[in-house]
């Protein structure tokens, strides 16, 4: 995977990629430590898949902080922060990857506790770590961004539904984090090519994604599209901005 960021870019820095012990929150998490800075790597229940990713970008030479957390737990959330606090200090970077709701076995409101509130819940908790300088950027998909304009499809509309309350939500705290001099970022991108919703939606609509995919010319995987999450973190780019990864054609205007 090519490096998006130069080495020594982020040296000295800190970051928390919640939900980064596979898929997109792992490459970013790789992006970050290649260019230099610390990571806390962020688990729900795959502690072997993220204490591997620990080793393997620990020797990159970068510290790593494993903290395993259910950001939709608030006491949970809290002890994490408080791991960060006691290793690092301070917060540089929070991104917000962390989300779900078509897995099985969860209850109905499971999808706006983690896509909405836990977001709010994880950007409160960090708030005492950020500082001046600090950038914050949330994670999402063109189908929850243009939720409003665009149907999607019936099987992924209550989890695109929570994700985007989720991003207003975030977008409500703006004024309070501009205050306190942090950027707060939005990357959306289409369908990803081997991420587990693009699995699930593919499960409970088989052909959904090479439909999109014919669509759009061409859908993003999960390295790719973790490296615009990695340039969105390091790009001057004025706080409020929404990067749009992918083709936009088919949705409408926000």
């Amino acid at each position: 995977m090519s490096q998006p960021i130069p080495a020594g870019t982020l040296s000295g820095r800190t970051a928390l990629v919640t939900g980064s012990s596979r898929g997109i929150g792992a490459d970013t998490a790789r992006y970050l430590a290649q260019a230099g800075a610390n990571v806390v790597i962020n688990y729900r229940n795959k502690a072997p898949r993220a204490q591997k990713l620990a080793t393997e970008l620990g020797a990159l030479g970068v510290e790593i902080l494993v903290v395993g957390a259910d950001l939709t737990d608030e006491g949970s959330v809290t002890a994490m922060m408080e791991a960060i606090a006691e290793t690092f200090g301070t917060l540089d970077i929070l991104v917000l990857n962390a989300s779900g709701g078509m897995e099985s076995g969860m209850g109905e409101d499971y999808a706006l506790a983690l896509n909405r509130d836990a977001q709010l819940s994880v950007l409160s908790a960090a708030l005492p770590l950020l500082h001046d300088g600090s950038r914050v950027v949330f994670v999402t998909s063109h189908q929850a961004h243009f939720i409003r304009t665009t149907p999607t499809m019936p099987e992924y509309e209550l989890v695109a539904l929570s994700k985007r309350a989720g991003e207003d939500a975030l977008r409500a705290r703006i004024p309070e984090l501009a205050e306190r001099g942090i950027d707060f970022v939005v990357v959306s991108g289409d369908m990803i090519e081997g991420t587990i919703t693009a699995t699930l939606l593919e499960r409970a609509n088989p052909g959904a994604i090479a439909s999109r995919r014919d669509s759009a010319g061409k859908l993003y995987n999960v390295s790719e599209f973790a490296a615009e999450v990695a340039l969105a973190i390091v790009e001057p780019i004025a706080t409020d901005h929404t990067r749009l990864v992918g083709d936009v054609s088919f949705f409408g205007a926000e």
